[in-house]
């Protein structure tokens, strides 16, 4: 009774950690509209990442013993995370914060899940069900309504803003990311992986960001700019990366990734109350589509797993 105790407080614990991942993620978008409007994008991402890596470093040291030195064949894999998730994310993300409300963006950046699951049925011959293919229906109406702003008749000519296309972009870059990570991560552990991508990642944005005069400008930025820089690097990423690679290990991906639905919720929520946004009823219809959309994917693959158990037990 006492070990089923244990194990109950463990996954609670970690159903804890997850949901505060997810707010912590829905945070980077709000934090992202505020840096973007006083720090150039290249300079914040560097810096960002600057701080992400110095703590990835010392994590990774303390679960592994030591930075792991990587396979000549590993090199190139890892060097393309660090372009896709991090250089061309990141100053995509918050030059087009720029142009785009925080919650629009959330919304338009919860369709990774389901660019990933096209994707990965085309390249990696996963299936796409019935319970699948509606929910990704339900995300692509769901974005169409928050990307045209209600006018889904007009959204044919819609001509996108420069933000929507910019934060378009971050969805590319996270999938094209997400898809090298899963060849990658068969020989390196989630958490050295993240390590290697963030610090290779903060090297390729150090020129840019030296290009901008970062070492100019970075003693005019003000107290709300280093709090926001530091939300990013730490909460943004090193918390919610590590957090959330924990919640895979104890209650598996299917479970975990189920509370990335709260990402864009949080996000908006959040932008109502900080950023003063507000919540159109375009945006929440769209965002009703878009998390039902992806509880749909996950549910599918949940389901999978349970009749598969089912068949298990049965036998």
């Amino acid at each position: 009774m006492k070990n089923k105790d244990k194990i109950v407080h463990k996954n609670l614990f970690i159903y804890i950690k997850l949901l505060l991942t997810a707010i912590f993620w829905g945070g980077t978008f709000i934090a992202g509209k505020m840096i973007s409007e006083t720090v150039n994008p290249c300079s914040a991402s560097f810096l960002r990442f600057a701080i992400a890596s110095f703590f990835l470093i010392m994590i990774t040291i303390k679960i592994e013993g030591k930075l792991p030195k990587l396979k000549r064949k590993q090199i190139l894999p890892v060097v393309l995370l660090g372009f896709t998730g991090v250089f061309a994310y990141n100053i995509l993300f918050l030059t087009g914060l720029r142009y785009i409300n925080a919650g629009r963006a959330a919304l338009i950046i919860a369709m990774n899940p389901i660019f990933i699951s096209l994707l990965s049925a085309l390249f990696f011959k996963e299936h796409l069900d019935l319970i699948k293919i509606i929910g990704i229906l339900m995300s692509v109406a769901g974005a169409i309504i928050v990307i045209s702003n209600g006018r889904i008749t007009d959204f044919v000519g819609y001509s996108f803003g420069k933000g929507e296309i910019l934060i378009c972009g971050c969805v590319l870059s996270w999938v094209c990311y997400t898809l090298i990570g899963r060849a990658v991560m068969d020989d390196l552990s989630p958490i050295v992986s993240v390590c290697y991508s963030s610090v290779i990642g903060a090297v390729l944005l150090f020129i840019p960001a030296l290009y901008n005069d970062i070492f100019s400008h970075i003693g005019s930025y003000s107290a709300m700019d280093w709090t926001s820089l530091f939300y990013l690097g730490f909460f943004g990423t090193v918390i919610g990366f590590f957090w959330y690679y924990e919640g895979i290990n104890q209650i598996g991906p299917t479970k975990a990734s189920v509370f990335i639905n709260f990402v864009p919720i949080s996000a908006i929520i959040l932008a109502f109350f900080i950023l003063n946004e507000q919540i159109t009823i375009s945006l929440f219809i769209g965002a009703v589509l878009v998390v039902s959309g992806i509880y749909f994917t996950n549910a599918s693959e949940m389901l999978k797993k349970y009749r598969l158990k089912a068949k298990i037990v049965s036998s």
